[in-house]
C-alpha cells in the first residue's frame, strides 16, 4: 500500500471536509455498534434513555460518558462475572492483552485479527512519515508480550517490508550493531543514552554508527532531552504516542507536531472539568474514541476514553508533509503533574532543567526527584538527584544554575514561591549507579512525591 511518502495516501492527503465527514461517519457506526454489543453501554444507553441514533457527530460524544481506567476494571473480572468491554464472542478473539496494572488490576483488552491489521496501519503511516522504507533494518527495545505497541510495530514493518531485529530489551550485546547494521532503534529516550554510553565504552562512536534515525516511544520527554541523544547519535529523533487503547499517533519528517489518524482513533480535548471542549491551541485533557469502519467489527470499543494525558491540538491544517490529519503535542501524563503552591509543574519540567545542554558536560541524564512536606504550613521541598559522570569534575553550582533557569522560565509561581522561601530546592549529585531507582524492580520513577 506504501506510494512515495504516504502509507496510505487516499487517507492520509483526504481533504479536511472530507475528512471530517468521514469521522461523523464513523462515529455514528462506532456509538451503535457499541450499543449492540458492548455490555457497559447497551446498559448505559438503557438506563439514560439516550438513542445511540441521536449520536451524529463529534459534538454529540458530549451526551455520553467519560469512561476511564477505573470504569473498565469495575466492569471485567472480579468486579464483574464478564468483560463489559467486549464486543464479540470468544470465538471471534484472536489475542487478550492487559496494561501493566500499576495502578490496580490491570486492564482487559480483546483485538480480532482485523483490530490487529487497523492498528499495524497507524503505526505503517507514522513509520513511513519518518522516512521508514523497505530496506530499513530497526531494532525493536519494547516487551513482545501483554502490551501491544512492539507487536503492532512489527506488523506495521512487514507491511512496509522493513526488517525487525525483535530485541525486546536494549541491553543486548554491542556486537548487534556490527552483526547486523540496523538503520533504526525503537526505544526510550534514556535506553538510547545508556546504549549509547555502552558502545562508547567499547570505543564504539554512535554518530559513526549504521544508524540513520532513531524512534522514541513510551514515555512524554523534554525537547532538551530529544536534542541531546540527536547530538550523540547524530541523527533525527522521531516521536511517537502509543497505548493499548489504540491510540498510535506520530511525528512525520516535520517534526512540528503527532499526526493523529483522524479516520481510526478519534482524539478530542476537554476542559478540566470533563464536560466541554477547549479551544484548539489550548491545554485539555486527552479523551479518545475508537473509530470503526462501517461494516466493520472489534473485539473492544471505547467511546469517550480519558487517558489521563494531557496535550494541545497545534494544527488541524495541511503539514508541510502534506498530511491534513491533526497534529499534537507531545501528550503529558496527568499522574507526572505536581502541584506546589497553586502552580503546576510536570516530571518534563524537571528534566528540561536536567538536560540543559551546558550540565550535559557533566551529567549521563539519569535523575530522580522528590517532593517532601515542609517543617512549617504551605512549606515544600523538592530535591532533585542528579548522576555526574565524574564526581571529581562535576561542576555543581553550574548545573544548579542551569537548572533553576529552565525551571522558573516559565513557572513564576514556583519561582516567587522559591523566592520568599517557602519553596525549597535542593539539589544532590550522586555517582553513577548510586540513584534511589536502580534498587527498585521495573520502570524508573522520576518523581515521587512524599509529602
Amino acid at each position: 500500500m506504501t506510494e512515495g511518502n504516504f502509507y496510505n495516501p487516499e487517507i492520509e492527503d483526504m481533504d479536511r471536509s472530507e475528512l471530517d465527514a468521514l469521522v461523523d461517519d464513523r462515529i455514528r457506526y462506532t456509538v451503535n455498534y457499541a450499543a449492540e454489543n458492548s455490555l457497559f453501554y447497551k446498559k448505559w444507553f438503557r438506563e439514560n434513555d439516550i438513542k445511540p441514533s441521536d449520536i451524529r457527530s463529534h459534538e454529540d460524544l458530549l451526551e455520553l460518558p467519560i469512561i476511564s481506567g477505573k470504569t473498565i476494571r469495575e466492569n471485567q473480572p472480579p468486579e464483574k462475572h464478564d468483560f463489559g468491554f467486549r464486543t464479540l464472542d470468544w470465538d471471534d478473539i484472536f489475542t487478550v492483552h492487559e496494561t501493566s496494572g500499576t495502578s490496580g488490576t490491570p486492564k482487559s483488552f480483546f483485538l480480532t485479527w482485523d483490530d490487529w491489521e487497523r492498528f499495524a496501519e497507524k503505526y505503517a503511516r507514522s513509520f513511513v512519515s519518518q522516512g521508514f522504507r523497505k530496506d530499513d533494518r530497526v531494532i525493536v527495545c519494547a516487551s513482545y508480550g501483554m502490551n501491544v505497541g512492539a507487536n503492532t510495530m512489527t506488523l506495521a514493518a512487514r507491511n512496509i517490508g522493513m526488517t525487525m531485529i525483535p530485541e525486546g530489551k536494549c541491553t543486548f550485546p554491542i556486537r548487534i550493531m556490527d552483526a547486523y547494521r540496523p538503520t533504526s532503534i525503537v526505544a526510550s529516550i534514556f535506553k538510547l543514552i545508556r546504549l549509547a554510553k555502552r558502545m562508547q565504552n567499547q570505543n564504539m562512536d554512535p554518530a559513526d554508527s549504521s544508524i540513520e534515525k532513531l524512534i522514541i516511544g513510551g514515555e512524554s520527554f523534554a525537547e532538551e532531552a530529544r536534542r541531546y541523544v540527536s547530538e550523540i547519535w547524530d541523527c533525527e529523533v522521531y516521536n511517537t504516542y502509543g497505548s493499548t487503547e489504540g491510540t498510535m499517533c506520530g511525528e512525520c519528517v516535520d517534526i512540528s507536531g503527532l499526526h493523529v489518524p483522524e479516520d481510526l482513533v478519534h482524539l478530542d480535548v476537554y476542559d478540566p472539568r470533563m464536560d466541554k471542549f477547549v479551544n484548539d491551541g489550548e491545554c485539555g485533557r486527552t479523551v479518545l474514541t475508537t473509530l470503526l469502519p462501517v461494516g466493520a467489527k472489534s473485539g473492544n470499543v471505547l467511546i469517550n476514553y480519558d487517558t489521563e494525558d494531557t496535550t494541545v491540538v497545534l494544527s488541524r491544517d495541511k503539514c508541510n508533509c502534506g498530511r491534513t490529519h491533526m497534529k499534537i503535542l507531545n501528550p503529558q501524563r496527568e499522574a507526572e503533574t505536581f502541584w506546589v503552591s497553586d502552580t503546576p509543574f510536570n516530571r518534563v519540567d524537571i528534566e528540561k532543567g536536567v538536560f540543559q545542554r551546558d550540565n550535559m558536560e557533566y551529567l549521563t541524564g539519569e535523575y530522580e526527584a522528590f517532593l517532601y512536606g515542609g517543617d512549617d504550613e504551605g512549606e515544600t521541598t523538592l530535591r532533585v538527584s542528579m548522576e555526574c559522570s565524574d564526581m571529581e569534575k562535576c561542576e555543581q553550582e553550574l548545573i544548579k544554575e542551569n537548572f533553576l533557569h529552565s525551571f522558573f522560565q516559565y513557572k513564576k509561581g514556583l519561582e516567587d514561591s522559591y523566592i520568599d522561601g517557602s519553596l525549597n530546592i535542593l539539589f544532590n549529585y550522586e555517582r553513577p549507579g548510586d540513584l534511589e531507582f536502580y534498587r527498585i524492580k521495573g520502570r524508573p520513577k522520576r518523581i515521587v512525591d512524599r509529602r
